[in-house]
């Protein structure tokens, strides 16, 4: 695997993500749209765009706390906060699978195994979703939209991460896929991604991930509630709260859709949530899809647009071999 494949790879998840985009444009009221658009109060921007920098340093404390956690010290903070920010170049893999890049990347610049840090590319998942879920139980009360499966989530999220940390039980189900086809040989490197793992859900590391995780997502929240005032509606608590519930709802919609980017799934989620909460006369479906494509160009593609500009920084670093390709090597299990 080279960094010239992974950038043809985004390449053409970039011209899809392009396509999904025209298509929404094209199933609205285009005229109406435009109009929306040229109304909006673009110094409003800046602010938007600020508030989505702000997300991704709070995100970034939680990457430099997971890579310490797992004794991962020799890696640089500039080379660091190039892997880091290279990474949202893979929001557009299915899944966020691609992320594993900076899993690759940390092994180019320290030689610490895939095994070993693999594992915070799931943390930063998890605790990300979870973020979302908490912030989305904020609105709850008020809208009462798809509740039971928000509820349902975080009850299987709290399950998963309290069975990580049951040792006997998890290292049990490892040996006994190690004696399987898929597993035969992998040994070492299952135990030390399991290691890995319970060391980033522990009770105090969780905690603080979620916290950070919180408070990082809930500034675009933010940002879609300063797009709605830049688009004419006047700030009210109904109003932040609504943009809150909305935008972490579909961010948790789009990220369990499994698609590149969460595209087509987020945008109808934020679109189709807006008119349902937004109390406001002025609200009408071509808004809705204006302040769709607003927040989502400044976070979503705003971050890609940020990758793009550190992968092209990485270039010359070499990755190693997929880790389908081969097993990698453990390191001694600590923790």
């Amino acid at each position: 695997m080279t960094l010239h494949q992974v950038r043809g790879r985004l390449l053409i998840s970039l011209l899809v993500g392009v396509v999904v985009v025209a298509a929404v444009v094209a199933l609205s009221d285009a005229s109406a749209l435009g109009r929306a658009l040229a109304d909006f109060d673009w110094r409003l921007l800046p602010l938007v765009l600020g508030l989505s920098l702000c997300n991704y340093a709070l995100r970034f404390v939680k990457w430099q706390f997971y890579l310490r956690l797992l004794g991962v010290t020799t890696l640089s903070r500039r080379d660091s906060l190039l892997i880091f920010i290279a990474g949202f170049t893979m929001v557009m893999t299915p899944g966020k699978v691609g992320e594993l890049l900076k899993a690759y990347l940390v092994r180019a610049r320290t030689g610490a195994a895939l095994a070993r840090t693999a594992p915070i590319i799931a943390a930063e998942r998890v605790t990300d979703g979870c973020a979302m879920l908490a912030l989305a139980g904020i609105g709850l009360a008020a809208y009462r939209h798809g509740w039971p499966i928000l509820v349902a989530s975080a009850v299987l999220a709290g399950g998963a991460v309290a069975l990580v940390q049951r040792e006997a039980l998890m290292l049990g189900l490892l040996n006994r896929l190690e004696r399987t086809r898929l597993g035969r040989g992998r040994g070492d490197a299952l135990r030390q991604m399991y290691v890995s793992t319970r060391q980033l859900f522990r009770l105090r590391p969780f905690v603080l991930a979620l916290s950070l995780g919180m408070l990082s997502w809930f500034g675009e929240c933010v940002a879609l509630c300063v797009v709605l005032l830049g688009l004419g509606l006047p700030f009210s608590a109904s109003l932040l709260l609504a943009s809150t519930f909305v935008f972490a709802t579909s961010a948790w919609i789009g990220g369990l859709s499994m698609l590149p980017g969460g595209l087509g799934a987020a945008e109808a989620s934020v679109a189709g949530l807006l008119l349902l909460t937004v109390r406001d006369p002025l609200m009408t479906a071509a808004l809705a899809g204006t302040a769709t494509l607003i927040i989502r160009s400044a976070t979503l593609w705003f971050g890609v647009l940020l990758g793009v500009v550190a992968l092209s920084r990485v270039t010359g670093w070499s990755l190693a071999d997929p880790l389908l390709d081969r097993p990698p090597t453990a390191e001694p299990l600590t923790g």
